[in-house]
């Protein structure tokens, strides 16, 4: 039998200043196994660095821009197609592998490790939202992604190059020696971001350090291994150029606390009294000294105001208290403000408040300024604040449990309260809700997004709970709550707000929309303008809008 031909495997090309130019490439100072092994360790740690830039991107653009759904699906897809423009540009690079991936590194680490500060400058000083900036935010998140992604991508080729010229080995094995180190070290970067990077470090220093990391390692594989493979002017470049690129991330590091403050007053004002970050969201309160207004931020949305928010909070919650209301459940509403008037109520013997951030709990009970706003409702003994999530903690609810319920969330086209305004979510409140009970759901402002409002008063008929819509205007327009995204409200409230409020009130028949005769008398909301709300509301109905759910959300 003729053996088949089995052509010798090619020499490897020289790298950029090797020396003999075309001959054999220099020697390496350690072992080929170690080398090996070394290479792939600077994959493992690049891989991690590459996705936290990536999530990175992500998180930040969810918080200044809203709708993380989008923001992810951008990120994602940009970065992945600028990955594959990477891998084809690295081609040319192939000749110069060490000296190109070293200069790669550093470049990655500065643009990946200042991606978070820019980003975040760009929208705290340009408003973000307004004039020749309008689209900034969006503009530099394609930019960073494009260029990132592209970087990404040109390792790859590279990398094969370098552990191709630690020791010879059929492309397969190498391929699949560097794709294991790849991937481990994405899965490292992965967990790294949520539970060790961003509660402890945060999106700014995390991401400083991250480059900081990559730049290190990039220089050390590439001056400490491949070393012998690059002139000597290539040497002192590529190390001028790294110490230069860790001066900088250095430095920003330093910077970074007094940054996010300026960044901070920038974006809120002069007034910021509070600023903490949770294990949930970054809350934010302004005001509440010589006189100014309070003003309370979740994640950048402008959640209360004090010279406002009574109207929204009575609206809410007075019409629901209409009937039998000694046992009341409250979902979200950790700053106590709708404790507050249902605990206005006789008869009320036990409030359970449901909101998944304990931290701002602990805001409404101690702060001066907003335990003062709730009338300090969290020392009544009736109310019973528990950290949970919505759905788990409904269906662990006995059923008929409680008469009623006040659903205070945030806005149903916000990704993460979109499950909140399920038709298997309002399936479960049917459950717990008494026969006679009553369900107030915000909706979000009915004027300025009718299809919003209506579908989820599509999705609460089809879960048997039909209701009766209505709102309240807004006495300031710039004290709205629930502004369109997380960042128009944040960034100096440069764009228009609503005008108002909608609201959905449920139960198994038809409710009426009433005021308690046996409660004290509102400060803001009377039967007539409730009837009047309920005219305005019902102006705006759009109708055959199918329900939102788990599988479909619509909003």
């Amino acid at each position: 039998m003729i053996e088949p031909h089995v052509p010798a495997p090619p020499s490897p090309p020289p790298s950029w200043g090797a020396p003999g130019g075309a001959g054999a490439p220099a020697p390496l100072p350690v072992r080929p196994g170690t080398g090996r092994f070394l290479v792939l360790a600077g994959v493992f740690v690049c891989a991690a660095c590459g996705l936290v830039y990536e999530l990175e991107l992500v998180a930040l653009a969810s918080y200044l821009i809203g709708d993380s759904v989008t923001q992810a699906s951008v990120v994602l897809s940009v970065m992945v197609f600028a990955m594959g423009l990477g891998s084809l540009a690295a081609k040319r690079l192939r000749r110069f592998a060490a000296a190109g991936f070293g200069a790669l590194e550093a470049g990655l680490a500065l643009v990946g490790g200042s991606s978070a500060m820019v980003l975040y400058a760009v929208f705290a000083w340009t408003g973000g939202w307004g004039g020749l900036w309008a689209d900034g935010p969006r503009v530099l998140l394609v930019g960073f992604s494009l260029t990132i992604g592209v970087l990404i991508g040109a390792e790859v080729p590279l990398l094969m190059e370098l552990i191709q010229r630690v020791r010879r080995q059929d492309p397969g094995g190498a391929v699949a020696d560097l794709f294991a180190a790849d991937y481990v070290g994405a899965l490292v970067g992965g967990l790294a971001f949520p539970f060790v990077l961003l509660p402890f470090l945060g999106q700014l220093t995390g991401a400083l350090l991250t480059g900081t990391v990559n730049a290190v390692v990039g220089a050390a594989l590439v001056l400490g291994l491949f070393r012998r493979d690059l002139t000597r002017r290539a040497r002192w470049l590529l190390l001028t150029a790294n110490v230069l690129v860790l001066a900088l991330l250095a430095t920003a590091t330093v910077l970074a606390d007094d940054f996010e403050r300026a960044a901070r007053h920038a974006v809120y004002g002069q007034d910021v009294r509070v600023a903490v970050r949770t294990d949930v969201q970054e809350v934010v309160l302004t005001g509440d000294a010589d006189g100014r207004p309070l003003d309370l931020f979740l994640d950048g949305r402008l959640r209360v105001s004090d010279s406002d928010e009574r109207r929204y909070h009575e609206a809410l919650v007075r019409p629901a208290m209409d009937g039998p209301h000694a046992r009341v459940l409250i979902l979200g509403g950790g700053d106590g403000l709708a404790a507050r008037e249902v605990l206005r109520h006789p008869g009320v013997r036990r409030v359970d408040v449901v909101e998944p951030d304990a931290g701002l709990v602990r805001l409404a009970r101690n702060d001066p300024g907003l335990s003062a706003l709730n009338e300090h409702a969290y020392g009544d003994p009736r109310l019973h604040a528990g950290t949970a999530d919505a759905f788990r903690r409904l269906r662990s609810t006995p059923s008929a449990a409680y008469d009623v319920v006040i659903s205070d969330l945030p806005d149903p086209d916000i990704t993460a309260s979109t499950k909140l305004y399920s038709q298997e979510f309002y399936g479960l409140l049917r459950r717990v809700l008494a026969p006679d009970g009553r369900l107030a759901v915000h909706a979000g402002p009915v004027a300025d997004r009718p299809r919003t409002f209506w579908t989820v008063d599509a999705t609460l008929r089809a879960a048997g709970l039909p209701a009766v819509a209505y709102r309240v205007g807004t006495r300031d327009a710039r004290d709205a709550d629930l502004a369109p995204d997380p960042g128009r409200a944040a960034a100096g409230l440069h764009a228009p707000a609503p005008r108002g409020w909608g609201f959905l009130l449920a139960a198994r028949a038809a409710p009426a929309l009433r005021l308690d005769p046996a409660a004290p008398r509102p400060r803001t909301l009377t039967p007539e303008s409730l009837a009047g709300g309920a005219r305005d509301a019902a102006r705006t109905r759009v109708p055959g809008l199918p329900p939102s759910t788990l599988v479909h959300p619509r909003y």
